[in-house]
Parts: structure tokens; sequence; C-alpha cells
């Protein structure tokens, strides 16, 4: 009998093991006397010459052939022997494996683990050649042995041609064994869902004997077993015994189910001192809801998540009459604390340092309290932020923030106190999501110097402003940082009310929408498209930070920092009521540097103007090139952009750098 395991396969049983008759021994009379000084018979001669053990040892041959069809294992070609401290160059091939089933992946394996391809291009003598040759041999056999081929044969041949050596493993697969019978032992014990689970098993009679369909297919009945409510389900070992004369295969895989059960009480310990109905939130699944294997391995992936836990181990503890399946989870705590800093500087942006302390759990539970400051030539800001995670349900977030700033840019200078509160629903690398919303509230008290009416005169006007954001997102594409299939779209819609001189509303709204396209192995086309609007009031009414503003790295790469649009009379930009960007790049992988860097040339557009209606026949475009370096937390992007409709103040290059795709 055999049994194959997860970490590789077993070489073949025979069902039926036959020994050869082992000789009698002579039996010698009690009543004979064994003389000690007799001399010993002489040994049979058996026809092999004693070794000289003081010959030094001689190397292995090299068959020394001119290039040509390869000839059969049973008559390899003469040997030749060369000299065997020589260190020369070779090559491999592998004869034989035509219509061998599931040839490419075997050839695949065993490229993986190859001693001979691993030193391919180096130099070797022939004693290292004909070491790696052996072990490949029986490497090869092994892989064709995993894939059913019991009888397989194969012998390594070295040939030499000039000053290269070809290895040629030559193999002989033989027939393909099946499965002549399959039984799961046990498994009528799980009832109703016996017949499922026996389809879940995709291993029949008649099937080829193959070891990791065999192995995945057993992971696959212990994960359904698990989905269906059998928590203490146990799937032994898998026993497969080969008949050679038959070529033939039986598989015995028991199982034993239990119980189907229900989940029970939660109950929790350790650090942070989250509650049972704090976990309860955080499941995917509440008390007396049918038992699913996955629900709990998603709950520690989610509780490691909170990076308030460094390990989170969930047992399960089952009742009395084993029915139901209550739920113990013990927290070990991750550091709390983090003191982070920043320093930077950006074209428009001026010098900027940033200093914060956040505490994750300050407020239990996943209240995280954070304290901001900016300084800068172009900002200074302090904040108060809280971010409660998990709010009242799974994956959704609180935030409230308060903060005091002073802001000097070339569209406007603002002192600003401002209140805010965020519900949202989020989305992460983890556990990626198709629909993510947001909706909440801001109080803004601002007092800003712009241009409103008089383009060559900038006043200084204090604006009460409360806002009810509302913004909802859909995202396709198959990579939060990095996307290469799919499209995203998003809309986001402000009503306003600002006081100034008495009262008005108005409304902003905003839609993205970005698509990806793979063209080739390497290459992703990639395109975004901006639109924007403000209804309800002139742009000289509104407060010169509520406008909208375009050009920098996340807009029209090539300009300066909100420097495309109208401007005034010293050149500075004045922002806008309606808006409209595109983006076009091409990301190109580069395979020489093992597809780690990447290029990506770009055009970008916008139009930005003081109407409701963006001008679509004033555009003003932005050409660059970018460098990509593809770690593995995400692409680090490099933007160097010109502006194409370069106007005065503009400079010639803006560069970027940032985490992340441009979009």
């Amino acid at each position: 009998m055999r049994a194959w395991g997860k970490r590789g396969v077993a070489a073949c049983a025979v069902a039926a093991l036959t020994f050869p008759h082992a000789p009698a021994f002579a039996q010698t009379p009690p009543s004979a006397e064994l003389d000690p000084a007799a001399p010993l018979d002489p040994l049979p001669d058996i026809g092999v010459e004693w070794p000289d053990m003081n010959a030094p040892d001689a190397p292995p041959p090299i068959n020394e052939t001119q290039p040509g069809p390869v000839e059969s294992a049973e008559a390899p070609p003469p040997a030749v022997d060369i000299d065997s401290s020589e260190a020369r160059r070779y090559s491999v091939a592998i004869d034989g494996l035509q219509g061998v089933d599931g040839g490419d992946e075997l050839a695949k394996a065993f490229d993986a683990q190859s001693a001979l391809r691993e030193g391919r291009g180096e130099s070797a003598n022939a004693a290292q050649i004909d070491r790696r040759s052996r072990a490949d041999a029986e490497l090869l056999a092994e892989l064709l042995r995993s894939r059913g081929y019991y009888d397989a044969a194969v012998v390594p041949r070295i040939e030499t041609a000039q000053a290269m050596i070809q290895v040629v493993l030559e193999a002989e697969p033989g027939r393909q064994y099946t499965f002549q019978s399959v039984e799961l032992p046990g498994l009528e014990a799980a009832g109703e869902q016996a017949e499922s689970l026996r389809q879940t098993f995709a291993i029949q009679s008649g099937e080829p004997v193959i070891a990791q369909d065999v192995i995945d297919a057993g992971t696959a009945l212990q994960v359904a077993l698990g989905e269906d409510g059998f928590a203490s389900a146990e799937v032994g070992e898998q026993q497969v015994e080969i008949d050679h004369r038959t070529f033939t295969a039986s598989l015995v895989l028991p199982v034993q189910p239990g119980p189907v059960v229900r989940y029970g009480q939660i109950s929790v310990s350790g650090q942070p001192p989250f509650s049972p109905s704090h976990i309860e939130t955080i499941a995917r699944f509440e008390p007396g809801d049918p038992f699913k294997r996955s629900e709990i391995n998603d709950l520690r992936r989610a509780l490691i998540a909170t990076g308030l836990v460094s390990s989170a181990d969930v047992r399960l503890v089952p009742s009395a009459d084993r029915q139901v399946m209550n739920v113990d989870v013990r927290l070990e705590p991750a550091p709390m604390r983090t003191i982070a800093g920043e320093l930077g500087y950006g074209t428009g942006e001026g010098v900027r340092a940033e200093a914060s302390w956040q505490h994750r759990n300050l407020i239990n539970p996943e209240g995280a309290v954070t304290f901001r400051g900016v300084a800068g030539t172009k900002e200074q800001l302090v904040s108060a932020e809280l971010r409660r995670s998990n709010f009242r349900r799974r994956d959704q977030t609180l935030g409230l923030i308060a903060l005091a700033s002073n802001i000097d840019r070339d569209a406007y200078r603002a002192k600003t106190l401002q209140l805010s509160g965020l519900i949202e629903r989020q989305s992460n690398i983890i556990w990626r999501k198709k629909w993510t919303w947001s909706y909440g509230a801001d109080l803004i008290a601002t007092d800003e110097r712009g241009v409103f009416e008089d383009l060559a005169n900038k006043e200084t006007r204090t604006f009460l402003i409360a806002a009810l954001p509302v913004s909802l997102r859909y995202d396709g594409s198959n990579d939060l940082l990095d996307p290469t299939t799919g499209f995203r779209l998003g809309g986001r819609v402000s009503p306003e009310i600002s006081a100034h001189g008495g009262k008005f509303t108005y409304g902003r709204m905003q839609i993205d929408a970005s698509a990806y396209r793979p063209v080739s192995d390497s290459v992703v086309v990639a395109g975004r498209v901006r639109l924007g609007t403000i209804l309800g009031a002139k742009a000289s009414d509104i407060a010169p930070s509520r406008r909208f503003y375009s050009g920098g790295g996340g807009s029209v790469r090539g300009y300066g920092y909100q420097r495309l649009g109208p401007r005034d009379a010293d050149g500075d930009p004045i922002g806008g009521r309606s808006l409209a960007e595109f983006g076009l790049e091409a990301r190109i992988r580069l395979k020489a540097f093992g597809g780690n860097f990447g290029i990506v040339p770009f055009l970008d557009g916008g139009t930005l103007t003081t109407s409701s209606v963006p001008r679509l026949g004033n555009w003003q475009l932005g050409a660059g090139i970018g460098l990509r370096y593809y770690s593995s937390f995400g692409p680090i992007r490099v933007d160097v952009g010109t502006p194409l409709s370069r106007q005065e103040g503009d400079s010639r290059i803006a560069v970027t750098v940032s985490l992340g795709q441009a979009f």
C-alpha cells in the first residue's frame, strides 16, 4: 500500500509481491565433530577479478559521437574516454515525451528541479556532468511516475561535438496507468450531502493515476466538508495500490464526516480587549448560523488586518452534544503607537515637513487617534483625527477630524478652521470590493484671499460653509495599485451652503472614469476621463478653495500644481466652475530587467473654465515619459512631463514621484 502526502509523490507499490525461494541451509549431523584447524574449501570462481584498492578511480566514460539521430536507450553509442578533468560547456535535451499526458507541465517541473538546468551555461568536468545526468534521469523518471507512467525508464546519454557536450535524457514512458476503483469509505455518514461531496472528489474510475490530482481532490473534499458544516471532519491518507500486470490502480481514501454543526457563542481573551460583540461585528457569521470553515479562516485574517493584533488563535470548542461549535478567540497585541515623519518638495507646493503621532486603539475598539502637524513654505497645519474601523459593521469606518490650516498657493491664500465627519465603506488589498461609498458633513470657517470679480484685484473674504458630500465608486479592475484589465467609475456630489454677505447654495459634482487593456504580455494601455461642474453660483461668489483646479501629478502632468486654466493679471490661476480632463498612457514592462522596471509614455489634457460647462475646444496638453519600479507592495512612479500649450510662467519640466500608478 502507498500513501500520497502533500509534500510529494512516493514511488509506486506493487499489489502482490512475490519473493524467490530462499536457499536451504545445509544440516550438519549432531554426531559430527568440527576440526578448527581444517583448511577451508576454495571459494567458487564467479568470474570477477578482485579490485586493486591502490589504483586511482577511473573517470566515467563519455560517449564521443558525432551529432545525429538519437539511438535507443538499450543500445547506447560506444563510449570513448576523454580527459575527465577538462571543463566543458553543455546543453540538455529530453527525448521521448511526445504524447505524454501533461508533457508541458512535466517539462516545467523538470526545469525547476533539474541539476543540469541549474548549471547550464557554466563549464563542468566529465564527473560533474555524469553525476548531474544520472540524478536528472531519476528525477524525470519520478516525474513520469507521478503522471501515472509507472513503468517509465530514463537513460542518460552524453555526446560531444567539438567544444560542446550534449546531455540527452532518453525517456521510455510506457503505458499510463488508470484507476480501476476509487473508494471513499465512511463518506456515506454525511447523509444527503454524501453524493455532492463525492462529486467534489474529482477522481473517477478509468481516469489516469496522476498523484497531484489525487492530492488536490483530497484537499477539495476537506474544504467542501468544512463548508457544508462538518466542523470536525477528518480525511485520512490516500492509499494507492498499483497493479503492474493490468496497468491499473485502486484508490482508498477513508473519510470521517462527523456531525453537521452550527455556530455557538463567541468568547474572547487576550489583548487588545475586544468584546465578543465586536468580534461578532468583524465575523461574517452569527450564533446559530450553519458552520463554514472559510468563515473561521476569514475571521482570523480580519483580526490580523486590524493592525492591532500580532496573532489570533481561533479555536473551535464543541458543545456536549456536538451539535454546536463555540468559537474561542485569543488575541496577542501588536504595537499600538506609531510616530511618522515626512520631508519633501513639490513644484508649486514648496518645501514640506510633516510629523504625526498615532495610537491605533486609544478608544477601544479600533479607535485610532492621530495628531498631525505640517510645516512648510506653502502650508502649515495642525489636526486631530479619530478613525473607528469596523464601525457598527464590517469594513465600515467612522472618521472625525478637526483641523486648523494656513495655505499659501499661487491660486489663493486661506486660513481655515474645519470640522468634518465621514462614514465610508472601504476597500483594501486583502478584501477588495466592487462597490464602495461614503457620506459625511463638513463645517468650514475660512478667511481667503484671491480673485473675485476683478481679475486685476485680489481681495480677502470670509466664508462660512456647510457641505454634505456623498460619493459612490465602482471598481472592476484587477488590482488596487497596478490595474491591467477592467475599468473604474466614480462620482461625487456635494451640496453646499455658503454664507458671505448673505446666504446662497450651490452643488459641486465630479465624475471620474478609467479603463485598462493589455495589448501584449508586457504592454498595457490605460486611459482616464474626469468631468466636473459647479451649479447654482457664479465662480466669483464661490470661495477660491472650493473651486475646481487642474494641473499637477494627479491631473494634467507637465503643468505645475493648479497651474492650468484661467489666470489673473499677475499670471496666477483663479480656478473655475467646470473641468474636463483626459489621460492616455502605455505601461511597458522591460523584460530585460526581469520585469521589475518599466517605462510609461503619456499624453494628458485638460480644460478649465469659469462657466458651468467645459469648453472642449480649448484643451491644454502635456506629454512626457515615466519610469516605474514594480516593488512587492506596488509600483513606484517617477513622471517627467512638459506642457505642450505652455504659457508665461509655466515651467518647461514638471516632475512627480509617488506610489501607485497615476490612475
